[in-house]
């Protein structure tokens, strides 16, 4: 029933000896990292978060351009649909004619997508339709002459994105 007065001493004894004299004296075998060290790796972080935003952010503008390029691409794929239809004149190619013949391609701005800007006006042997790009506002033009020559050309927004950098370019 009684312990032991000396099995007391000896555990109070060893207790006391682990127990630091003064607060944080104990703290010393401690693992874990210092302040210095995490402060270092947020910095390594924020360098890299501040190189990797940049690119991210330019992907999103190069994607709008890459949608009207691709609008512009179904407008001329449509045109030649139209002229088909037409015995071969372009003359019936309006931004309403290509929406009739596929309706995918939006001709008003709206709902953050690429549209198709008016048309110039159709000649019989030759047409020339642009997509806008949402948010950038790059054009993105193609031509078919009357030769039957096909030209790709751009002209950039406020941005300057579409054309590669410049204000002006083909693609």
């Amino acid at each position: 029933m009684f312990t032991d007065p000396s099995r007391i001493s000896r555990t109070l004894q060893r207790h006391l000896a682990r127990t630091p004299a003064r607060p944080g004296e104990g703290w010393k075998d401690a693992s874990g990292f210092s302040l210095v060290e995490i402060l270092v790796v947020i910095l390594i972080i924020g360098v890299l978060a501040a190189v990797a935003l940049p690119a991210f952010l330019n992907q999103k503008t190069k994607a709008y351009d890459a949608s009207a390029k691709e609008l512009v691409h179904s407008a001329e794929i449509t045109a030649e649909t139209i002229a088909t239809d037409n015995s071969g004149q372009y003359t019936k190619v309006t931004a309403a004619e290509l929406n009739k013949y596929e309706p995918t391609i939006q001709i008003a701005a709206g709902g953050g997508n690429a549209y198709i800007s008016t048309p110039a006006t159709p000649e019989a042997n030759g047409y020339s339709v642009t997509a806008t790009a949402a948010s950038t506002e790059d054009k993105f033009t193609i031509s078919k002459s009357s030769g039957g020559a096909i030209t790709r050309s751009c002209t950039s927004g406020p941005s300057k994105t579409g054309c590669s950098g410049t204000k002006t370019g083909s693609w």
